[in-house]
């Protein structure tokens, strides 16, 4: 299984190219960024296919992270990722940016609960906490941080995401006992790859998931009468 995979959803531009009979990641290319992923991604791209040495006519899926993130981002990286698989005539996978960041910890350790935070602002955070076997405890869902905190006490769990430092903050206040604290800004995207290669088709589509509204809204007080 031949992958390319791509993450803007949140403060990365990234692409890896995966070769699952030729040794896993073969390339791959991560730009830490807020804004400007629009501009970066396809050149991005390119540097890492040509790296891999893999065609596109080779590849047999695209995978991309579909949220939670940027509103922004994620249509950056959706429209690229269904353009190059139209244009390849190979499936697209979605991959959430939830399940990416707590994949590491439960390919090693499945028996630790993780809990993902990703920083949401205005004191939330988009959250999941994933159990043994990689069972959904909580589901996604945008929340205050405190839901977050008491998710990670009552586990006892690693917490990751790009709030996960908010949120050990907060568990510390409480309970001092150390817990696992990857707080990285976006997810690896060597296992959006490896999610990506083995998710049914089915099961993924290539669908954003905002998981709120957006901040900017219609205008509608001052909207003109229609005639």
């Amino acid at each position: 299984m031949r992958v390319l995979a791509i993450d803007t959803a949140l403060a990365a531009c990234s692409a890896a190219v995966l070769d699952t009979a030729g040794g896993g990641i073969v390339a791959s290319e991560s730009l830490p960024m807020i804004r400007g992923q629009a501009e970066a991604l396809m050149p991005l791209v390119a540097r890492v296919m040509k790296a891999s040495g893999i065609g596109f006519a080779d590849l047999d899926r695209v995978a991309v992270t579909t949220g939670p993130g940027s509103f922004t981002g994620l249509r950056v990286g959706l429209a690229a990722a269904r353009g190059l698989g139209l244009a390849a005539a190979i499936p697209v996978i979605g991959v959430s940016t939830l399940s990416a960041y707590a994949a590491p910890y439960l390919g090693v350790d499945d028996k630790t609960a993780v809990v993902v935070a990703i920083d949401a602002r205005h004191a939330q955070v988009y959250l999941q906490a994933f159990g043994p076997s990689g069972a959904t405890l909580v589901a996604p869902r945008l929340a205050p941080l405190s839901e977050a905190t008491r998710a990670a006490a009552a586990a006892r769990s690693r917490i990751v995401g790009s709030a996960a430092q908010a949120v050990a903050d907060a568990l510390s206040k409480s309970d001092p006992s150390p817990v696992t604290v990857d707080a990285r800004p976006a997810p690896d995207i060597g296992w959006v790859a490896q999610i990506g290669a083995v998710v049914p088709e089915a099961a993924a589509p290539p669908k954003p998931q905002y998981l709120r509204a957006p901040d900017a809204q219609p205008q509608n007080a001052a909207s003109l009468p229609r005639r």
